[in-house]
Protein backbone atom coordinates (compact mmCIF):
# COMPACT_ATOMS: atom_id res chain seq x y z
CA UNK A 1 0.00 0.00 0.00
CA UNK A 2 2.36 2.68 -1.27
CA UNK A 3 -0.43 5.24 -1.17
CA UNK A 4 -1.47 4.79 2.50
CA UNK A 5 0.90 7.30 4.09
CA UNK A 6 0.00 9.87 1.45
CA UNK A 7 -3.64 9.35 2.46
CA UNK A 8 -2.75 9.88 6.13
CA UNK A 9 -0.81 13.05 5.27
CA UNK A 10 -3.67 14.37 3.14
CA UNK A 11 -6.19 13.66 5.92
CA UNK A 12 -4.07 15.46 8.53
CA UNK A 13 -3.40 18.44 6.25
CA UNK A 14 -7.03 18.80 5.16
CA UNK A 15 -8.14 18.48 8.79
CA UNK A 16 -5.76 21.26 9.78
CA UNK A 17 -6.95 23.23 6.75
CA UNK A 18 -10.49 23.36 8.17
CA UNK A 19 -9.32 24.18 11.71
CA UNK A 20 -7.28 27.12 10.42
CA UNK A 21 -10.15 28.22 8.16
CA UNK A 22 -12.47 28.24 11.19
CA UNK A 23 -9.95 30.33 13.16
CA UNK A 24 -9.40 32.73 10.26
CA UNK A 25 -13.08 33.18 9.37
CA UNK A 26 -13.77 35.45 12.34
CA UNK A 27 -10.89 37.74 11.34
CA UNK A 28 -10.96 37.95 7.53
CA UNK A 29 -13.69 38.16 4.90
CA UNK A 30 -14.62 35.16 2.80
CA UNK A 31 -13.22 36.43 -0.52
CA UNK A 32 -9.99 37.79 0.91
CA UNK A 33 -9.51 34.75 3.12
CA UNK A 34 -10.08 32.42 0.19
CA UNK A 35 -7.64 34.42 -1.92
CA UNK A 36 -4.95 34.20 0.76
CA UNK A 37 -5.55 30.45 1.21
CA UNK A 38 -5.37 29.68 -2.51
CA UNK A 39 -2.48 32.10 -3.13
CA UNK A 40 -0.37 30.50 -0.42
CA UNK A 41 -1.39 27.06 -1.72
CA UNK A 42 -0.19 28.04 -5.21
CA UNK A 43 3.09 29.33 -3.75
CA UNK A 44 3.55 26.06 -1.82
CA UNK A 45 3.06 24.05 -5.01
CA UNK A 46 5.46 26.35 -6.87
CA UNK A 47 8.10 25.65 -4.20
CA UNK A 48 7.49 21.90 -4.64
CA UNK A 49 7.98 22.23 -8.40
CA UNK A 50 11.15 24.26 -7.85
CA UNK A 51 12.44 21.56 -5.49
CA UNK A 52 11.79 18.87 -8.13
CA UNK A 53 13.58 20.88 -10.78
CA UNK A 54 16.59 21.79 -8.62
CA UNK A 55 16.97 18.22 -7.35
CA UNK A 56 16.90 16.82 -10.91
CA UNK A 57 13.73 14.88 -10.07
CA UNK A 58 11.48 16.67 -12.57
CA UNK A 59 8.79 14.20 -13.56
CA UNK A 60 5.96 16.56 -14.45
CA UNK A 61 3.91 16.09 -17.61
CA UNK A 62 0.49 17.08 -18.88
CA UNK A 63 -1.75 17.73 -21.84
CA UNK A 64 -4.62 20.09 -22.62
CA UNK A 65 -7.27 17.81 -21.12
CA UNK A 66 -5.25 17.43 -17.93
CA UNK A 67 -4.90 21.21 -17.69
CA UNK A 68 -8.66 21.63 -18.23
CA UNK A 69 -9.56 19.14 -15.49
CA UNK A 70 -7.00 20.74 -13.18
CA UNK A 71 -8.56 24.16 -13.84
CA UNK A 72 -12.00 22.76 -12.99
CA UNK A 73 -10.50 21.31 -9.80
CA UNK A 74 -9.11 24.75 -8.96
CA UNK A 75 -12.54 26.31 -9.42
CA UNK A 76 -14.05 23.72 -7.09
CA UNK A 77 -11.31 24.21 -4.47
CA UNK A 78 -11.58 28.00 -4.61
CA UNK A 79 -15.37 28.04 -4.42
CA UNK A 80 -15.28 25.36 -1.70
CA UNK A 81 -12.84 27.43 0.35
CA UNK A 82 -15.16 30.45 0.12
CA UNK A 83 -18.12 28.23 1.08
CA UNK A 84 -16.26 27.03 4.18
CA UNK A 85 -15.40 30.62 5.17
CA UNK A 86 -19.07 31.56 4.79
CA UNK A 87 -20.17 28.46 6.71
CA UNK A 88 -17.98 29.40 9.66
CA UNK A 89 -18.83 33.12 9.48
CA UNK A 90 -22.52 32.23 9.66
CA UNK A 91 -21.92 30.24 12.85
CA UNK A 92 -21.44 26.78 11.39
CA UNK A 93 -19.59 24.46 13.77
CA UNK A 94 -16.22 22.91 12.99
CA UNK A 95 -17.78 19.59 13.96
CA UNK A 96 -19.95 19.84 10.81
CA UNK A 97 -16.91 19.52 8.53
CA UNK A 98 -16.56 15.71 8.74
CA UNK A 99 -20.19 15.27 7.64
CA UNK A 100 -19.72 17.77 4.82
CA UNK A 101 -16.62 15.94 3.67
CA UNK A 102 -18.47 12.63 4.00
CA UNK A 103 -21.12 14.03 1.65
CA UNK A 104 -18.33 14.85 -0.80
CA UNK A 105 -16.96 11.35 -0.33
CA UNK A 106 -20.39 9.94 -1.19
CA UNK A 107 -20.42 11.98 -4.40
CA UNK A 108 -16.95 10.66 -5.25
CA UNK A 109 -17.97 7.08 -4.51
CA UNK A 110 -21.06 7.37 -6.71
CA UNK A 111 -18.95 8.86 -9.51
CA UNK A 112 -16.45 6.02 -9.08
CA UNK A 113 -19.20 3.44 -9.49
CA UNK A 114 -21.08 5.15 -12.32
CA UNK A 115 -18.30 6.71 -14.40
CA UNK A 116 -15.16 4.75 -13.52
CA UNK A 117 -16.79 1.31 -13.25
CA UNK A 118 -15.54 0.69 -9.70
CA UNK A 119 -17.29 -2.18 -7.91
CA UNK A 120 -20.59 -1.35 -6.17
CA UNK A 121 -20.17 -3.61 -3.14
CA UNK A 122 -22.68 -3.70 -0.31
CA UNK A 123 -20.28 -2.04 2.17
CA UNK A 124 -19.61 0.75 -0.34
CA UNK A 125 -23.33 1.37 -0.92
CA UNK A 126 -24.00 1.33 2.86
CA UNK A 127 -21.14 3.81 3.33
CA UNK A 128 -22.61 6.14 0.70
CA UNK A 129 -26.02 5.99 2.38
CA UNK A 130 -24.53 6.64 5.82
CA UNK A 131 -22.48 9.58 4.51
CA UNK A 132 -25.56 11.14 2.95
CA UNK A 133 -27.57 10.50 6.14
CA UNK A 134 -24.84 12.22 8.17
CA UNK A 135 -24.99 15.25 5.88
CA UNK A 136 -28.78 15.36 6.24
CA UNK A 137 -28.51 15.12 10.06
CA UNK A 138 -26.48 18.35 10.11
CA UNK A 139 -29.73 20.22 9.67
CA UNK A 140 -30.86 19.45 13.21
Amino acid sequence: MNWFWYAVAAAVLYGLHQIFTKLASARISDGLGGFVVEGVAAATIALYLLFLWLSNNWNQKGDGTGVWYSALTGICVGAGTIAFFLLFQKGGPLSAVPMILAGGAAIMAIAGIVFFKEPASVPRIVGICLALAGLFLLRS
